[in-house]
């Protein structure tokens, strides 16, 4: 039987899930679902790990809230000491501050909590990292962060703010009698409920005749938004002493938090409730970033569609243009006439199987420069059309790209590139080609090489018996009309009906079949090789095909890891 995995392992395994999820494709929904994400798995770095590792550390709270809230001076006005300094200029942006008893300090000092923020004790204002305070005014047992500013006009301001409380067992949110009902507070404040997190609100800067009417009002919209349980303290508009907030303000917050420190019972009530609550909010929260990873698996598969349609097309041209004759106008049909003497050739009509096979010989064999003209023109007129269909297929693919979601970022700034064939295109190209051409050659001489008589009339023109059979390749009549079908149409069949007299028709049926295939075949692996500059760029953008799999299982296991904890 296979022993059930750790809680701590299957929160490793869904933290993986997370971080690995493609979310490259700018869909309607991407940024919502990779803010959701990189939240997921920084709670699971900064607090749910650590936490679980080690339920007996001290308690974190992390004061946190609006610009001007005063989290600075209250912060410094509950410990009793300067131990961090108020920002004056707006928007601040010093580092957060750890205040904790030196006995606290090894609990914060390695990377336990907040593993990827460095640490240091330097003095006054640091820039980046987490600045720790020891101070004996701070029992052990609680630490306090200053955080930045929620609604700080600075983003990273912001993201470390989040991040911060995010790493928090308790939240104590400082807001302010004139701001407590402002959008951005609300928001952290129901991302607390969200999340089950233990919460204290802290009523700042309070006019004193209106207390009792604001803090009254507060408290509804507390318990109307589902955090009725939230501590409320409120804190009067009083002059500063020396930079302090009045004794009176601030004790009834110091003791109660003085009360957690000394209490190991209350403080293992706060983690337990708001590690819970932190666990359980990852079911919803995977499930939105498995929605956006579904997301950017079907706007992929549109994208992918697309230039499948593209290159279908392209495909679907180059085999009509081989077949419908349009090959066999122009310098081809020039050269054509001129390998196998048009006049000559359809007098030959009338006579007989014996000795048109005389006169095919005496062509072949008299006229090798005619022979290699033909295959050069035939050689450029396939280049010019599998050229023409990739330039086509890759505009299409472009065009369409941009008018779908995610398609315009993937292609921004290289529409000049991608929307035209690879530079090595053409020399591929024209190698495919040339190869084909030895390809019939080949299958020329391999089918004569059995028959002695035939054998020789091949020796004497293998070039040409095999342009013949090019040219019955691409003599299809459907592009033809006039004089072009007497002269194509008619010469290829004459030319067909002497290589029937060595070979036998089924012979010659199977020859052009076989040249034909060829030449398809290589058509789709040039325009296979240009589709993949798309599909390479749906591939880094939006990989890993199994990545919702994995998610749901991931939650399923943390379930299953709760149920046997």
């Amino acid at each position: 039987m296979t022993a059930p995995v750790s809680l701590t392992d299957a929160l490793q395994e869904l933290r993986d899930a997370v971080a690995a999820a493609p979310l490259g494709l700018a869909t309607p929904g991407r940024d919502a679902t990779v803010r959701t994400a990189r939240a997921v798995v920084d709670q699971v770095d900064d607090y749910l790990l650590p936490r679980l590792r080690d339920l007996d550390a001290p308690l974190l709270a992390v004061v946190g809230g609006s610009t001007g809230a005063g989290k600075s001076t209250l912060v410094n006005s509950v410990i009793g000491a300067r131990v961090t300094t108020p920002g004056v200029l707006r928007p601040t942006t010093r580092a957060p501050v750890l205040v904790c008893s030196p006995a606290d300090l090894p609990a914060f000092s390695g990377d336990r909590v907040l593993p990827g923020m460095a640490r240091t004790t330097g003095e006054g204002d640091v820039v980046g990292g987490l600045r720790l305070v020891p101070t004996e005014a701070l029992q052990p047992g609680l630490a306090l962060i200053d955080a930045p500013d929620v609604d700080s006009v600075v983003e990273a301001n912001r993201d470390l703010a989040g991040q911060l409380l995010s790493a928090a067992d308790l939240w104590v949110f400082v807001t302010t009698a004139a701001r407590y009902a402002d959008a951005v507070p609300w928001d952290l404040l129901r991302t607390a409920q969200e999340r089950g997190t233990a919460l204290a609100v802290v009523l700042d800067r309070t006019p004193p005749e209106a207390v009792t009417e604001v803090a009254a009002d507060l408290a509804a919209m507390l318990q109307r938004g589902g955090l009725g349980s939230a501590r409320l303290f409120v804190v009067e508009e009083r002059p500063l002493s020396d930079g302090f907030l009045p004794e009176a303000q601030v004790a009834q917050l110091r003791d109660w938090l003085h009360g957690l420190a000394a209490d190991q019972e209350q403080r293992a009530a706060v983690v337990r409730q708001t590690l819970a609550g932190a666990l359980e909010s990852l079911d919803g929260r995977v499930a939105a970033v498995a929605a956006g990873v579904e997301e950017q698996a079907a706007t992929a598969t549109a994208l992918g569609d697309a230039a499948d349609a593209a290159y279908e097309g392209a495909r679907q041209a180059v085999a009509e243009g081989v077949g419908n004759g349009s090959l066999l106008r122009g310098e081809v049909m020039a050269r054509w006439q001129d390998f196998v003497g048009t006049g000559e050739w359809m007098r030959s009509l009338q006579s007989r199987v014996g000795r048109l096979r005389d006169r095919l010989g005496a062509a072949l064999t008299g006229r090798p420069s005619s022979a290699d003209s033909l295959h050069g023109a035939l050689e450029s007129g396939v280049e010019t059309l599998l050229r023409s269909e990739a330039e086509r297929a890759a505009d299409r693919t472009v065009t369409a790209w941009r008018s779908l979601p995610g398609g315009g970022a993937l292609v921004a700034g290289r529409e000049e590139e991608l929307g035209t064939v690879s530079p090595d295109f053409s020399p591929v190209a024209a190698d495919e080609v040339r190869d084909w051409q030895g390809f019939v050659l080949d299958l020329v001489r391999e089918q004569g090489a059995g028959k002695r008589s035939q054998a020789r009339l091949l020796s004497w023109g293998i070039n040409g018996a095999g342009a013949v059979v090019m040219v019955a390749v691409f003599a299809s009549t459907a592009g033809l009309s006039g004089a072009e079908l007497a002269i194509a149409g008619g010469t290829t069949a004459v030319g067909q009906r002497v290589l029937e007299a060595v070979f036998g028709d089924a012979a010659v049926r199977s020859l052009a079949e076989r040249a034909r295939a060829d030449l398809d075949a290589r058509a789709d692996r040039l325009l296979a090789a240009e589709q993949d500059r798309f599909d390479e760029l749906l591939a880094v953008a939006a990989e890993a095909p199994d990545a919702v799999d994995r998610l749901h299982a991931a939650v399923a296991a943390l379930a299953a890891a709760r149920s046997a904890a």
